[in-house]
């Protein structure tokens, strides 16, 4: 089972340049998408064979999610039920028959970081969620998690230390969830793996130097570790300032 994450920073821009020869060649059985930047009927996608499902931002332009999918899932949830968490379309959530899969786009701290407290208020509510629904089955869940939780995970660590994404609170916070029992996919298969990212600043040709963050996730609930066949971070995929990042389940 191949499952594909990507944050396409507004997809209408990425549709005038590779999104559906991205979307045939990466031939997902699952693929999800972050800031997708619409209000409903926005756009029209003809994707054969896949069911849709989106949750947009009250606010145009901003945020949004979507979920494309080969298998009918058994009931679909927009948000995580908290109204003050649930106008930014953040988070979609499907049921299959052995694990509940979840798309998450988590708020960034912002320049200055005017959204910390925030975002360590979304943090909590956000794993409280997850482990509500571990309660009754394991746990997939994907996105762009605005964090490179250690230093390997971003191309100057130094200089970005109380930057958002990189603050001592947000990997702290990931550090959390980890410890209550997820795994970080692609560090499971790649522990020691550097200089790989899935985010690049549009300044400073940060891509063309590769001086990237790695801040896009699949994880999984321990219980599914015995699924976990591979990982990738497809970085020659461009399109957006983010590439898509992949797991592969047995």
């Amino acid at each position: 089972m191949k499952l594909v994450s990507w944050n396409v920073n507004g997809l209408r821009a990425v549709m005038k340049k590779n999104f559906m020869e991205v979307f045939t060649v990466l031939d997902a059985d699952i693929f999800c998408l972050q800031e997708t930047k619409l209000q409903e009927g926005q756009i029209t996608l003809d994707l054969p064979g896949y069911e849709q499902y989106w949750n947009y931002a009250e606010k145009k332009g901003y945020s949004g999610t979507a979920i494309f999918t080969k298998q009918h899932p058994l009931s679909v949830r927009l948000g995580i039920g908290v109204p003050e968490h649930d106008m930014e379309g953040r988070v979609i959530t499907l049921e299959f028959a052995d694990f509940y899969f979840i798309t998450v786009y988590t708020p960034n701290s912002k320049d200055g970081l005017l959204r910390l407290d925030y975002r360590m208020v979304w943090e909590d509510a956000f794993l409280a969620y997850l482990e509500g629904l571990r309660k009754e089955k394991p746990v997939i869940f994907c996105g762009d998690l605005n964090v490179a939780h250690e230093e390997i995970d971003l191309k100057n660590p130094k200089t970005n230390r109380k930057n958002a994404g990189f603050t001592d609170e947000e990997r702290g916070k990931m550090t959390d969830l980890l410890a209550a029992g997820y795994i970080d996919t692609f560090r499971y298969f790649y522990p020691e793996a550097r200089d790989v990212y899935s985010w690049w600043s549009y300044r400073f040709r940060a891509r063309e130097k590769n001086a990237g963050w790695r801040i896009d996730y699949f994880i999984v609930s321990n219980e599914l570790a015995g699924r976990l066949a591979d990982a990738k971070i497809h970085m020659d995929i461009e399109g957006s300032d983010h590439c898509p990042v992949e797991l592969d389940l047995v």
